[in-house]
């Protein structure tokens, strides 16, 4: 690695530090109905009086899952319609017809679940309304969605009794009033600033300097790249996402970008510890999500810089920008897959077997290493409740966290959480690989090609949303076997986590006591960490083994697939 990439790793880690906490605290006051600004306030207000919300009618886990089950619903239904009606709806100066419905389910359960996983090229398929009204609202709501889980979560684990875990409508209108707005706000317009069109303009048509036509595509690009960053959503403006000029247009674009899916996640560990009253709980979780985040990055790193015997060259660029590199691309990759975001600046099918491996465990590892926004925090919690229980029964001792019993119920729930996006994967691959359908669109044969197939689960059960790009997706297998997948590892989760958080909520507080475990320290930080890796790479590592790995060894005796 060359010094100035070194340097500018040192740089996006120490500007992730920087703005964890003030994030943290930020969140802190928005979710515990502190004041901000007076016009966000007003705003709040307004959209409460409207829709007849009273934020201190608290309620019970399963009322608040129920409230998020039929929100979510709704949404679907909503952008289902939307897209298939779009022909027949304003701004679409391209004339695009209604989207398939197959494509129009797949895309709208992609987009309410977080995943973003796109099997179209917006460019060429959506109308600047559908983008508008449809996509970029689902990315704040969706966005939303996960933080209101990961606040209800954290107040369950902190609340000395009662049974109550907030109300989901307050916290849904606060995430996004207080939150994304203001900062997705703030990054479109440094994104127009560096280039990257916010027009409701047809597209363009240029002549190139040999003659040929070349059609530009324009539209509200800017506003939605932001919301699709900071929210990890993922899903671009254009068919080839951050790596399009218009949407990544420049080095600190792209920086900036690759900041923005890190730092809300970041931010929640912050929000974490303050909530608690002891910042050293939140501390130790940003520390195990670096720690995995620097070690996948480090790992594909080298093996992406190694190399490549079968074809002769020492690093590969195809399916790279040029104005981005190899470094670039590989940061990219591995912040996009730890992030659950899905944006990509280069194409991940292109990336050597181990570095694709990276990006593939990343997601297997249940997108904790920082994670989506609010479901990396109640991810990694869920985690962090298995390894208390873990640790209370190598020491003998009845678990506890944050001063509460861990019982059956809780534990069962936790399990549950954490094997529900492992078991859609694994029959969800195993399906394709009997189904003719599924391996009927291969890019690639031999174990590449299964690696494409185990990429498409993994990002869709985990909410990820990018792809092997060599892989055919839009057909009714997969845009109905993905929209299951989606749907399944999203709620799979979500239900058990508010699960968990209403028992803890109604659990008697238990000041700790000389044998408590501490669950601040480096001790419980590599505990949770093995507990990660154990769950998710040995789960998977026949998997693996199918795919990048057994790729990988083929590669160095000479063989392509």
């Amino acid at each position: 690695m060359k010094p100035n990439e070194l340097i500018q790793v040192a740089v996006f880690v120490a500007a992730l530090i920087a703005v964890t906490s003030p994030l943290g605290w930020l969140m802190h006051r928005i979710f515990t109905g502190e004041k901000t600004l007076p016009v966000l306030g007003l705003l709040e207000r307004m959209i409460f009086r409207l829709a007849g919300i009273d934020p201190s009618a608290e309620m019970k886990w399963t009322a608040y899952a129920g409230a998020l089950l039929v929100f979510n619903g709704a949404g679907i239904v909503l952008l289902l319609v939307l897209q298939m009606g779009q022909a027949f709806l304003p701004l679409n100066p391209e004339n695009f017809p209604g989207v398939p419905f197959a494509l129009a389910l797949n895309t709208a359960v992609s987009f309410v679940t977080n995943t973003n996983w796109q099997a179209y090229s917006g460019e060429a398929t959506m109308s600047s309304f559908t983008q508008m009204a449809g996509l970029a609202v689902q990315n704040y709501l969706s966005a939303a969605t996960g933080l209101t889980v990961a606040v209800a979560f954290t107040r369950g684990l902190v609340r000395r009794s009662g049974g109550a875990i907030g109300n989901f409508w307050a916290d849904l209108v606060r995430g996004v009033i207080h939150l994304l707005l203001p900062l997705s706000f703030l990054m479109a317009v440094v994104m127009i600033w560096q280039g990257v069109p916010q027009s409701l303009d047809s597209h363009v048509t240029a002549t190139t300097l040999s003659g040929a036509g070349q059609v530009i595509p324009l539209g509200p690009a800017a506003s939605q790249i932001a919301i699709k960053q900071l929210g990890t959503n993922g899903g671009g403006f254009f068919g080839v996402n951050a790596a399009h000029p218009f949407e990544n247009p420049t080095p600190l674009t792209n920086f900036l970008q690759m900041l923005a899916i890190f730092a809300i996640p970041g931010g929640l560990t912050s929000f974490f510890g303050r909530m608690t009253g002891d910042r050293r709980q939140g501390w130790v979780l940003f520390g195990v999500m670096l720690s995995l985040f620097l070690a996948g990055f480090a790992a594909s790193w080298w093996a992406e810089s190694r190399p490549n015997p079968a074809l002769d060259i020492t690093q590969a660029m195809e399916g790279k920008e040029v104005r981005f590199g190899v470094m670039n691309s590989v940061l990219f990759s591995t912040i996009t897959t730890d992030a659950s975001c899905g944006a990509v600046n280069a194409m991940h099918d292109s990336l050597s077997p181990l570095a694709g491996g990276v990006a593939i465990l990343n997601m297997l590892l249940g997108e904790v290493v920082f994670g989506g926004v609010g479901a990396g925090l109640y991810g990694m919690l869920l985690f962090a409740v298995v390894t208390v229980f873990l640790a209370g029964l190598m020491v003998g001792r009845s678990p506890e966290y944050l001063g509460k019993k861990l019982e059956a119920a809780e534990i069962r729930w936790s399990v549950v959480g954490v094997l529900a996006p492992s078991v859609c994967i694994l029959v969800g691959l195993a399906v394709a690989c009997a189904a003719p359908a599924g391996s009927a669109t291969l890019g690639n044969q031999g174990p590449h090609g299964f690696s494409e197939m185990l990429y498409a689960f993994a990002s869709a059960s985990a909410n990820n949303g990018s792809a092997f790009a060599g892989l055919g997706a839009n057909n009714d297998f997969y845009n109905y076997a993905l929209a299951i997948a989606m749907l399944a590892g999203r709620f799979g989760v979500i239900i058990p986590v508010l699960a968990v958080s209403g028992h803890l909520a109604g659990k008697k507080y238990s000041p700790p006591s000389s044998g408590t475990f501490p669950t601040y320290g480096a001790t419980f930080g590599i505990l949770l960490v093995s507990v990660i890796l154990i769950v998710g790479a040995l789960t998977f590592f026949p998997a693996l083994c199918l795919g990048p790995i057994a790729e990988h060894i083929l590669m160095l005796s000479g063989r392509t697939f």
